[in-house]
C-alpha cells in the first residue's frame, strides 16, 4: 500500500516510519510546524529519518495555532509543567483538536500524493489526556477521511493498544538509533528531564529494560 506517514520526530513516529517503510510504499513524511516550544527540535529529527530512505520530507505550517490556541505546548502559552504524562496537570499542553486538524491536512496531502493510507503514531500512552489520540477519535476520523476522499483513504494506526515501552522495544529490533529523535516540550538544548514526556521517555527505556542514549540537563 503507498502510504503517507505522520512523522513528528519523537520515538514513536520514528517507528511508525521505519516499519512502513518495511511494509508498505512510503510516499512522504509529513511534519508540521504548529507554533510548538519543540518544534524547532524535533523537525530535524523527521527529516533525518526520512532522508535515511530517501523518503520525500515535507513540513507543513501551521502556526495559525500558536497565535490562536491557547496551550502550554505552544510558544505563546505558559510555561510546560513538570510531572507524569498521565497526571491530571499535563492536559495544559492539549492543543485543541491538534490531531483532527493535522489528520484533515495530511488526508488532503496523503490523495494528492496517490497514497492509499495514512499513518499516525498515537499510542494508548497518549490516551488518559489526549481526547484526540483515543481510540474512539481515531476510528470516527478514519470514517470520516475514507468517505470524503475518492481513494477511500484508510487510517493506520499500528501503535494504538501499545505503550511506549513496547514501541521502544519494536525500535530496537528495527535498529533505530533512539538518540535521533527528541521527545522534550520544553524545547531547550538538552531534554529537561522533568516535563512529562522526559518523564515518558526515561520510563520507557526502563520497563524496556533498554539503556536511555537521551542526554537530559
Amino acid at each position: 500500500m503507498k502510504v503517507l506517514v505522520l512523522v513528528s520526530g519523537g520515538m514513536d513516529s520514528a517507528v511508525a516510519l521505519h516499519e512502513a517503510e518495511a511494509e508498505h510504499e512510503v510516499v512522504a513524511g509529513l511534519s508540521f510546524d504548529y507554533g510548538a516550544k519543540h518544534n524547532h527540535r524535533e523537525i530535524p529529527f523527521a527529516k533525518k529519518h526520512c532522508d535515511s530512505f530517501g523518503i520525500r520530507h515535507e513540513v507543513i505550517d501551521l502556526r495559525f495555532m500558536n497565535t490562536h490556541f491557547e496551550s502550554a505546548l505552544l510558544r505563546s502559552g505558559e510555561a510546560v509543567p513538570d510531572g507524569h504524562y498521565e497526571e491530571s496537570i499535563m492536559k495544559q499542553t492539549v492543543v485543541p483538536f491538534r490531531n483532527g486538524i493535522m489528520l484533515s491536512v495530511a488526508a488532503g496531502l496523503a490523495e494528492s500524493r496517490g497514497a492509499e493510507g495514512l499513518v499516525i503514531a498515537a499510542h494508548s500512552g497518549d490516551h488518559a489526556i489526549y481526547p484526540d489520540c483515543r481510540e474512539s477519535f481515531m476510528k470516527a476520523m478514519g470514517d470520516a477521511i475514507q468517505l470524503g476522499t475518492y481513494a477511500e483513504m484508510n487510517l493506520l494506526r499500528p501503535f494504538i493498544n501499545l505503550r511506549k515501552e513496547d514501541i521502544a522495544v519494536r525500535g530496537e529490533v528495527l535498529g533505530i538509533d533512539f538518540s535521533q529523535t527528541w521527545s522534550c516540550y520544553k524545547g531547550g538544548e538538552k531534554h529537561c528531564g522533568s516535563c512529562g514526556t522526559c518523564v515518558e521517555r526515561k520510563e520507557a527505556f526502563a520497563l524496556a529494560g533498554m539503556a536511555d542514549p537521551t542526554q537530559y540537563d
